[in-house]
């Protein structure tokens, strides 16, 4: 089998990763990133899990198929359940949607030990997943954007001990891409306000409230103003 060659998004997580580290792949479907690391000589090795025997026979196929066996270890499992005694360093869950993701850690007091390094990258609601991890003790230390048919978000945090509120705006996009600024932050922003105007008229036709809506678009265009502020300046 030739080692695959990851698109964006998983480059870009894969990026995150620390060299020489044993990893945990959770809903790893068929593998390819922890082979790509593993062929890389990024880490060691590692562990990959799913829930669904499907994607476990996909991955153990190809691990075969790459003779990775030994190194990489397939596990079929409800999110980090059972994996303690793999010791993973960097946990990687890629591809679930926000919520999915903090149950996952709400269940697993693994991935508040010391020294482990969470990479994610939800796709859906981010914002309940920063409330979570924030809430939680956990502190977000890094965050990309990648786009390929969509934007994605993807960050890595560790758990500190340490809670701290969130404006709408953080949890939404993300302290350290707002703070960034970058074309792909503002591209992200804007494709949101297009969206909550919309969303914003339709419940004022229909009488409902949309104080959540306004909420959020005064703090976008408060930061939309600021960061074109910042960017002028700059030039």
């Amino acid at each position: 089998m030739t080692i695959p060659k990851l698109s964006k998004r998983l480059r870009c997580a894969a990026d995150l990763v620390r060299n020489g580290s044993f990893i945990a792949d959770i809903g790893t479907d068929h593998a390819y990133l922890p082979i790509a690391l593993l062929a890389e000589g990024r880490i060691r090795g590692g562990v990959v899990s799913d829930i669904h025997k499907g994607p476990i026979a996909r991955a153990t196929e190809h691990i075969r198929a790459c003779g990775m066996e030994g190194r990489l270890f397939p596990v079929l499992c409800d999110g980090l359940n059972g994996l303690e005694h793999y010791a993973p360093q960097d946990i990687l869950i890629l591809g679930m949607g926000g919520e999915l993701i903090a149950d996952i850690f709400a269940r697993a007091p693994l991935t508040r030990r010391p020294g482990i390094r969470l990479i994610l990258q939800p796709m859906t609601h981010p914002e309940r997943l920063r409330r979570y991890l924030y809430g939680a003790g956990y502190t977000v230390t890094e965050e990309a954007l990648v786009a390929e048919e969509k934007i994605y978000q993807i960050l890595c945090a560790e758990y500190t001990g340490q809670t701290e509120a969130l404006s709408e705006t953080e949890a939404l996009f993300g302290k350290h891409n707002l703070r960034r600024g970058d074309e792909l932050t503002v591209k992200l922003v804007t494709e949101w306000e297009a969206i909550l105007t919309k969303r914003l008229r339709g419940k004022q036709s229909a009488g409902a409230d949309a104080a959540e809506e306004q909420a959020l678009l005064k703090e976008i265009g408060e930061w939309k103003h600021d960061c074109i502020g910042t960017v002028s300046e700059a030039q």
